[in-house]
């Protein structure tokens, strides 16, 4: 196979993340079929389909422990305030709990940006020809 071929399907497999936006674990699930139909024309688009399924496997999990961080933050801000006469909420958005959740979500935010800048940099990298390596990945496929 060209080179240039080699570059162009190597940056297809690391856009194709961006398919989670349109389908559930679309981000996964989409580069894992590309680098199955594409790992046996040369190294580096094994290489390049291996750390693309790693980082999205990566991420989902988490955003997975960073959702399950949410749940006790959440109901302590609803239940904070629940009084047991009335059985009235009473929620307070100038104290505690709520910050939590706007920290929180802040950081998801952040994780959700970090993602769609390495996915673009990978991308560049690698149409470049370049072996792109992301941080913080766990190497599920070796």
């Amino acid at each position: 196979m060209k080179h240039n071929d080699q570059n162009t399907n190597a940056f297809l497999i690391h856009i194709s993340a961006f398919a989670g936006y349109l389908f559930p674990f679309g981000s996964i699930i989409t580069p894992l079929i590309l680098w199955q139909t594409l790992k046996e024309r040369s190294q580096f688009l094994d290489d390049q389909g291996k750390e693309a399924v790693n980082f999205n496997i990566s991420y989902a999990l988490y955003i997975f422990i960073l959702g399950l961080s949410f749940i006790p933050v959440f109901t302590t801000s609803v239940f904070r305030n629940f009084n047991d006469v009335d059985f009235g909420f009473d929620i307070s958005f100038y104290e505690g709990p709520f910050f939590g959740l706007l920290g929180i979500g802040a950081l998801a935010s952040i994780v959700g940006l970090v993602k769609v800048a390495l996915i673009i940099i990978a991308a560049l990298k690698s149409k470049e020809g370049e072996n792109y390596k992301y941080p913080l990945t766990i190497k599920f496929i070796k």
